[in-house]
């Protein structure tokens, strides 16, 4: 997951300095670097910082808390104090990312009608497709892996299943 985000973290980080990427920001006020700065790459830190935590829906500190975690280092993981917030995760992220263009300068996304940000040439917008589309896997990818982990860690049913022979 940090390797899918990561293109649109440094897509972002010109953002920071007033650099506009190629987009047409006319009447857009930009705010002051004081904030701008620490706003960007908080936001980048933050981004990749939790999608680092999806590696623990595959890996088993994902199953059994690292020691050197205060209080619970060492312990079990519940599967469904792993698997709910990761499935809510994966659908924020579905909602604020996936989007589909209708035309016009429109994207449909899960939450209305929404304008496409205009670009100086194709070029600029290309290079922003490339940078930004894969954010919009980033939520589908959490919901699956959420599941995945959830159906490998649930509690064992008495149910026999197809592998196992029948006994009577």
């Amino acid at each position: 997951m940090p390797l899918v985000i990561l293109p649109a973290c440094l897509w972002r980080l010109p953002f920071a300095v007033h650099f506009d990427m190629g987009q047409d920001l006319k009447g857009v006020g930009m705010p002051t670097y004081w904030l701008s700065i620490p706003y960007v790459l908080g936001l980048s830190v933050m981004s990749e910082l939790i999608a680092f935590l999806c590696i623990g829906l595959v890996r088993r500190w994902g199953e059994v808390a690292p020691g050197w975690i205060p209080f619970i280092g060492g312990r079990r993981v519940r599967p469904l104090a792993a698997f709910v917030p990761a499935l809510l995760g994966g659908m924020i992220l579905t909602v604020l990312f996936v989007g589909v263009p209708i035309g016009d300068g429109q994207d449909l996304t899960l939450y209305g009608v929404v304008d496409s940000q205009p670009y100086d040439n194709a070029w600029w917008k290309a290079l922003a497709l490339i940078c930004t589309r894969p954010l919009g896997l980033w939520g589908p990818a959490v919901i699956v892996l959420a599941v995945a982990y959830y159906l490998r860690r649930r509690p064992e049913s008495k149910a026999p299943t197809v592998t196992e022979p029948l006994r009577g």
